[in-house]
This record gives structure tokens, sequence and C-alpha cells, in this order.
């Protein structure tokens, strides 16, 4: 993987979480890819489990945005920053661990994310 092929997964991600759509959610990862929405909680296993979790509590269309990019990129592993913003005020600033399958799909996911201390602050 290089800076270039982490960008454009991340660019996926948010494409993928903006529409929904399970066939472009599961295309983001491998068949055996393990998601964590923290360090520490119990990841979710499988890519079709993956998708379902997505698709539980979705957001509503309209109501946040997000940019990230990848900060360090080396041989089949990245850590990636950005930020989400909600309509409703809440900031988050993320962090992901990610590592790739040899086909650009995401084996793991961990997702570090803080609520940023000064609600609304762009």
């Amino acid at each position: 993987m290089i800076h270039d092929d982490v960008q454009r997964w991340l660019d996926a991600y948010v494409d993928a979480w903006r529409t929904y759509d399970p066939a472009a959610i599961g295309a983001l990862f491998t068949d055996d890819a393990v998601h964590a929405y923290d360090p520490v909680g119990e990841p979710v296993r499988g890519r079709d489990a993956i998708v379902a979790d997505w698709l539980k509590n979705p957001d509503q269309p309209g109501t946040w945005q997000a940019s990230y990019r990848p900060l360090v990129v080396e041989d089949d592993r990245a850590v990636a920053v950005g930020r989400t913003t909600y309509t409703n005020g809440k900031v988050f600033e993320n962090l992901y661990v990610l590592r790739f399958a040899a086909d650009g799909r995401c084996a793991e996911f961990t997702e570090w994310y803080w609520r940023h201390p000064a609600e609304g602050v762009a």
C-alpha cells in the first residue's frame, strides 16, 4: 500500500458510510476482516457481520461530514487521522489503525476517537 491507495480506501469508506450501500461497505473489507470501534471493546468479525453492524443504526443523510487522510503508511499497515462533524454540534477527532490485504481491502480496522472538548468547533 502507498499513500494514494490508502486515501482511495478512506474516500470509499466515507462514500460507503454516506450511502449505506451494503455492496460498497462489503467491498471495503476482506471476508475475515476484524472491525473494532475502539481499541478495547469486542470487535466485529467477518465482512458480513461488519456490513450488518453498519446497517443497524445508520446516521441520517446530511447529518455529518467527515474527512480522513493517511498519516503513516508502511507496507500493508496505515494510520489515518481525520475529523467527523455532526450537524447537532458533536465533533470527533479520529485515528484509524489499518491493515490491508494484498488486494487493497481492509483486514483489520481499529478506530480511536475523541469527542472534541469544545462542541461545535469546526
